[in-house]
């Protein structure tokens, strides 16, 4: 199976280049399965139902949240209609809408999207990911119940995402980090199968602080004041994720390569688009 990843897409600029280039890059790899990152898509700050529908409509089978998942209000209502939304797994048990949820690639086979929210470093005391994912994983074997499986772990600190990684090894194909806004150069495949990225960057324009406009977090850094609230950055942007080829008989990765398509970061990919 072909699997791609986009990581956190940030404002209008992030939401129109995604619109506007994946289904070219659907085509061109041949991608089975798509999971979008979204949770920075509106305004910076969480998802819109109408603008998860447009990166829905643009080819993405699943989009995966994080610690902004319900900023926009109407997703609470949102992700509770929409099945191809996944909320993280170890937010409040009474958040609304899943948080791991059975997917079938257009090929048939059966892909196990599921998000955690790491704790180091974090504002709000999230569950445990480890004993989440545990359950989930144990619940949808690969090989078995699913042919693929990926897990997106949302925070900040790098240590927790290779601890994650090497949680999941070989009990799931792709473990990638989110929530950074910056890709990280260590793409591989760990020993028991699972292709692993460290954070796999943000849809956005890369002249800016982590898809910010500079002006207000170059003034917080400088002067530690406040004077008005951070925008999205509206220049070129860089679509950044990670590619990974499957074996649907025992689920594990084959290939792993860094996305980075269009804007200021020099290409990666499987293939020039």
């Amino acid at each position: 199976m072909k699997i791609l990843f986009l990581g956190d897409v940030v404002g209008r600029a992030g939401r129109t280049a995604v619109v506007e280039r994946l289904p070219k890059l659907r085509e061109a790899w041949k991608l089975d399965f798509v999971v979008v990152n979204g949770e920075n898509s509106t305004r910076g700050m969480g998802l819109s139902g109408e603008h998860a529908k447009e990166i829905l409509d643009a080819g993405a089978d699943v989009i995966t949240l994080g610690d902004h998942a319900f900023d926009q209000k109407d997703m609470m209502t949102f992700c509770e209609n929409e099945p191809r939304i996944i909320r993280p797994l170890n937010i409040s048990k009474v958040a609304p809408g899943r948080g791991a949820r059975v997917f079938q690639a257009k090929r048939g086979q059966k892909v196990l999207i599921t998000q955690v929210l790491g704790r180091v470093f974090m504002k709000q005391p999230y569950d445990d990911p480890f004993s989440a994912l545990d359950q989930t994983l144990k619940q949808f074997p690969l090989g078995g119940l699913v042919q693929a499986s990926l897990v997106d772990i949302h925070c900040e600190a790098t240590s927790e995402k290779m601890g994650v990684g090497h949680y999941c090894d070989g009990r799931a194909s792709v473990v990638v980090g989110t929530h950074t806004h910056v890709p990280t150069g260590d793409a591989q495949i760990l020993p028991s199968g699972t292709a692993f990225q460290s954070d796999a960057g943000m849809c956005g324009d890369y002249d800016s602080v982590i898809g910010m406009n500079k002006a207000e977090p170059m003034r917080r850094f400088i002067t530690g004041m406040n004077k008005g609230r951070f925008e999205p950055a509206m220049g070129d942007v860089t679509l950044c994720g990670l590619y990974v080829e499957t074996d649907d008989r025992t689920g594990k990765a084959t290939r792993v390569e860094m996305v980075r398509n269009g804007g200021r970061l020099a290409a990666s990919g499987p293939s020039p688009v």
